[in-house]
């Protein structure tokens, strides 16, 4: 019999965390076989990333690159119509001021530039090829594939699943469940000729809320602007139109962003996705990693999204060279990466399930730095949650002064709870 095409590490996914998991550990000297199931460049949304995500890019060696198409974010926006003035929260704020920016790209370029870097530092790259099966056994994994070429199986000691919101392996395990607390879906297209604020503003993402959930814009490098709405599924299941009206309706809701977009053009095809928020039971088995989106999805309000699947990534590569180097070790390993890729997820969930609540949103808008609180806020939105900065205690406080807010405004609080519980009973 014919022996398999043969591998150490095989990676399902050529996004952030799948590109990042094969450049770290083929440059580390893995036989790393890295799948996609596209060819690069391929459209993605999610453009917005985090000031904590540069450190990651330097490591990687990719950081000129990805500063040559990227556009200089130093904060985000908030606009409510419930809200005199719009407020903008700056990095450079934050409690530590060492990471006073970020960016925001256009994925398709982004997520090439971090594959072409998986191939340069060694991992055999493979495009236009989609995995369709696995077996799971004691000594690895053996994976089909489809692709130009036909179908093909591979053998590896070890797996990772970098499908994102594929979800590869917990779709297959039977191990994926919905996020009940937080069901959204969105819709979202490109638009040309969009306001932008000038100076060092122009590149900052600005967040909308409306009736309906909220709407983002983010400003791309060239000109182009990505725009997208985050809705209730009631809400999207109203829609009576073809995905392009729908969305320019829906912009049309939001007085603050339809004025920056009045002389703006729509320029690429707009995409709606359906109830989203995911997470599967666990992360890891003895021979297999979930990263990023493949193991969770909650919302992208806060842009969280590259940032935790890229940290993921370089958590995961310990963990496999752990598991591969010293066996008897691969059990603890497995358990600290799975309490790792949860953490990022559980801090910045309060938030988001809560973003579109009376209560919350005013103390958005309405900001206040005793105790450090605001410093506290901004390094949980900048992503500084893996690194030992003391913020436990403040955004604990922080916690404490939403649910006494609740408690002075009651019938408010009862109304919102309510409706937040029909539309979560109702899908």
């Amino acid at each position: 019999m014919q022996a398999l095409p043969a591998c150490e590490v095989l990676i399902i996914g050529g996004g952030p965390a799948g590109a990042t998991a094969a450049a770290l550990l083929a440059g580390r000297g893995r036989d790393v076989v890295l799948l996609e199931k596209q060819r690069h460049p391929r459209f993605h949304i999610g453009e917005s990333l985090l000031p904590l995500n540069l450190p990651l890019f330097a490591e990687l060696g990719v950081a000129a690159e990805i500063e040559r198409i990227a556009m200089p974010k130093y904060g985000a926006e908030f606009v409510s119509p419930w809200h005199p003035q719009p407020i903008t929260y700056n990095f450079a704020d934050a409690w530590d001021k060492g990471f006073p920016y970020a960016y925001q790209v256009r994925r398709s370029e982004f997520d090439e530039i971090l594959f072409r870097n998986a191939a340069r530092k060694g991992a055999r790259t493979v495009e236009g090829c989609r995995a369709t099966a696995v077996e799971l056994d004691a000594g690895g994994a053996t994976v089909s594939v489809q692709s130009d070429a036909g179908e093909q199986s591979w053998r590896a000691r070890f797996l990772v699943d970098a499908s994102g919101r594929d979800t590869f392996l917990a779709n297959r395990l039977e191990m994926k469940r919905r996020i009940r607390q937080h069901n959204s879906a969105a819709i979202f297209g490109h638009f040309s000729g969009a306001a932008r604020a000038s100076g060092k503003a122009e590149g900052n993402i600005s967040i909308f809320w409306f009736d309906h959930g909220w709407l983002w814009l983010i400003p791309l490098a060239g000109g182009t602007s990505s725009v997208g709405a985050v809705c209730w599924p009631y809400y999207m299941k109203t829609r009576k139109t073809e995905p392009r009206q729908f969305l320019l309706d829906t912009i049309a809701l939001c007085p603050a962003l339809a004025e920056r977009l009045a002389n703006a053009t729509l320029v690429s095809p707009v995409t709606a996705t359906g109830n989203y928020s995911y997470v599967a039971k666990r992360s890891t088995g003895s021979n297999y990693l979930l990263l990023g989106d493949a193991f969770t999805f909650i919302d992208p309000v806060f842009s969280t999204g590259v940032y935790l699947a890229m940290h993921s990534a370089f958590v995961g590569a310990d963990t496999i060279e752990r598991c591969l180097e010293r066996p008897a070790e691969a059990r603890a390993a497995l358990k600290a990466f799975d309490r790792s890729m949860r953490r990022g997820p559980r801090i910045f969930s309060w938030l988001i399930y809560r973003v579109t609540t009376p209560t919350l949103r005013d103390m958005f808008m309405d900001p206040s730095n005793r105790f450090r609180l605001q410093e506290a806020v901004l390094s949980l939105l900048a992503g500084d949650v893996f690194r030992g900065t003391p913020l436990r205690l403040r955004l604990a406080v922080f916690k404490l002064l939403y649910y006494a807010g609740n408690v002075m405004q009651p019938l408010r609080s009862w109304r919102a709870w309510t409706r937040r519980r029909q539309i979560i009973q109702s899908v």
